[in-house]
């Protein structure tokens, strides 16, 4: 027997797709609304499995709060930019160079709020509601992230992660296989 079990965690968050282009065959028309700055309601299923039971379980379902906790400090209402996207000079220019940012585990980098210290409140407040990122944050990319930051944390205590989705909006959304 095999088993699956999934649970799913809800966040807000911004982005921008400075990479997109439209075929207009079949988009009908050519507007590159996924360059703009804009957000979303992004929703994540993590999708575990096992072919053995421990306690009657694949896992608890609480051993997935730590993913809660990161999605919500890490993700929940930032902007998460491409540090490659040509308006990150633009958008974060305290920020030119990588020793102004500090490397997280996971794979992203935040700015180094001490450089605007002196600053007034609301230019770092904009600078600490950033996460830079080395891919274009497309769904697909977003969800590899996501995946490869589950199954790593996960492994730890011998669960395999089965795929994960990543809904964009509740209409669209990417999968992603180990």
């Amino acid at each position: 027997m095999k088993w699956q079990i999934s649970k799913q965690f809800d966040f807000c968050y911004g982005h921008r797709v400075w990479s997109q282009e439209l075929n207009t065959e079949f988009s009908l028309d050519d507007c590159l609304m996924c360059r703009h700055l804009h957000g979303h309601q992004g929703k994540v299923l993590v999708h575990l499995k096992s072919e053995k039971l421990e306690n009657g379980m694949v896992t608890d379902f609480k051993h997935l709060n730590w993913f809660k906790k990161f999605l919500d400090d890490t993700i929940d209402h930032k902007f998460i930019i491409d540090i490659n996207d040509p308006l990150f000079p633009t958008l974060l220019p305290h920020y030119s160079t990588k020793s102004n940012l500090i490397t997280m585990n996971e794979n992203y980098l935040i700015p180094d709020l001490t450089i605007v210290k002196n600053e007034d409140i609301h230019i770092q407040e904009m600078y600490e509601g950033f996460i830079i990122v080395d891919f274009v944050p497309t769904s697909e990319n977003l969800s590899a992230w996501l995946l490869k930051i589950v199954q790593k944390k996960m492994a730890q205590i011998n669960i395999e992660v089965s795929h994960l989705e990543y809904f964009e909006t509740p209409k669209s959304r990417s999968v992603v296989y180990p």
